[in-house]
């Protein structure tokens, strides 16, 4: 049966395409805008002052939450740390505590990202395994936590702890593309970092199969199936551009640049799609080497 489906956060790279593959598979779309709404299937809200029109959502089976201020689109000033952390929480609060004033247990998908982990070196870590330290998963911590709301008034809710989406035209990769090309998409820092990696349509495919699924709930890891460190994604991309890829960019060169992103950026984190596996879902992009040969085709 066709969903009726709200999306915040509709304009962002997951987002905008999360939108696409709903409507595409026969699903109406709501895209909560914070602006006027200009069409048909927009409707305006202000997560900050915590407003929403509870009327425009009567009907809908699901909400998918991917508001947020992008993680690495500036330096972290205090400033800005605190836009990362409200933008979320203030979000996730208004949307949550909508859905628990809708009818019926509305199916949802709550934002979160593979920050939640922290700098873990070589451990394995599973939907079961405890938070880390530092700013992030800090920060993950109280996004989570504000979709009680929802939790509380029963709707199955499942949180999606996103590691880095790969996609051509966005995000992380479209940074790395361009050096990769030039054979000089070398690792970063040491590059025996695990990195998180997960390309954009498995990501969207998995939001699909949870909206599919609503059995399934609390934290999923969104990220691919093979585990990898940095340097192997770094190799893999210089192989899909027939580029080498050994000139490293040195840890004090990217603090210099990104200044304290770029420790997060040097975290390692070895996190398995446990939930997602147990589940029978299928990734296209199952392995580094995949995932460069689909970015270096579409590029």
């Amino acid at each position: 049966m066709p969903q009726r489906v709200a999306v915040t956060g509709s304009s962002g790279l997951i987002g905008s395409a999360l939108c696409h593959a709903l409507r595409d598979r026969g699903d109406e779309v709501i895209r909560l805008v914070r602006r006027p709404g200009r069409e048909a299937d927009e409707v305006t809200w202000d997560p900050g002052a915590g407003e929403i029109d509870l009327q425009a959502l009567q009907g809908v089976s699901a909400v998918v939450n991917l508001a947020g201020a992008g993680i690495g689109d500036q330096r972290w000033t205090p400033e800005y740390k605190q836009l990362i952390r409200s933008s979320r929480v203030d979000a996730t609060t208004t949307i949550a505590t909508a859905v628990a004033a809708l009818d019926g247990h509305v199916r949802f998908l709550s934002g979160s990202a593979s920050g939640f982990y922290g700098d873990r070196g070589e451990q394995r870590l599973t939907e079961r395994s405890d938070s880390g330290e530092g700013f992030l998963a800090g920060v993950v911590r109280d996004w989570e936590h504000a979709a009680d709301p929802a939790v509380q008034a029963g709707a199955p809710t499942a949180y999606l702890r996103t590691g880095i989406v790969l996609a051509p035209d966005g995000g992380a990769a479209s940074r790395m593309l361009p050096l990769a090309k030039w054979g000089l998409g070398g690792p970063l820092g040491s590059g025996r970092q695990w990195f998180p990696w997960i390309a954009l349509p498995d990501h969207v495919s998995a939001m699909l199969f949870l909206l599919d699924n609503p059995q399934i709930t609390g934290p999923v890891n969104l990220v691919g199936p093979t585990p990898a460190r940095q340097k192997e994604l770094a190799k893999a991309l210089g192989a899909a551009y027939h580029r080498p890829a050994v000139l490293p960019a040195p840890s004090f060169a990217l603090h210099a640049v990104l200044g304290e992103f770029a420790s997060d950026v040097l975290t390692s984190a070895k996190i398995a799609p446990e939930v997602l596996q147990d589940n029978g879902f299928q990734w296209v992009s199952d392995t580094v080497d995949t995932v460069a040969e689909w970015l270096a085709r579409t590029a």
